[in-house]
């Protein structure tokens, strides 16, 4: 299966954080076969003076969605994240992975909603991954992630 992960963070050597989050992607999870240049942005969702450092990895893998999830949660608290956003309340991160999309899986569960429910609107995921595979398809809204980008708001 071919996974698209997005990778973000706004506290600390930031550089150093998304490379070593991509080193533990490939050391848990499967082959990474792209990583994204590291694309600077300002917070989304809430106010933080800690600007975002934001790539997309991808990752070829045998492991279900549901073990990704809980090895990529595992990978943020080995990291030093202590907690997660809830109902939508954001906040300074050490690191944030999240499953954008899975081949051409869609999952709806209370853990796990693939593709990602909001990807498409947020220009910080957008950009790094039409980057790395621009002509891949949504699988619900049946348009490449460069279309996406085309229309994603700034």
């Amino acid at each position: 299966m071919t996974l698209y992960l997005g990778l973000g963070t706004n506290l600390g050597d930031k550089e150093a954080n998304l490379r070593l989050a991509a080193a533990h992607i490939a050391e848990r999870i499967g082959t990474l076969t792209a990583l994204s240049s590291f694309h600077a942005t300002a917070p989304w969702g809430f106010d933080s003076p800690h600007t975002f450092l934001n790539a997309v990895a991808i990752v070829r893998t045998a492991l279900p969605p549901a073990e990704v999830l809980a090895a990529t949660q595992q990978i943020e608290r080995d990291m030093g994240r202590t907690r997660k956003s809830v109902a939508g309340r954001y906040g300074d991160r050490v690191i944030d992975i999240d499953l954008l999309m899975a081949d051409g899986l869609v999952v709806d569960t209370p853990d796990l909603k693939l593709p990602h429910p909001l990807m498409h609107l947020r220009r910080f995921v957008m950009a790094p991954l039409a980057e790395v595979a621009p002509e891949a398809v949504h699988p619900v809204l049946h348009l490449t992630m460069s279309q996406l980008l085309a229309a994603c708001p700034e």
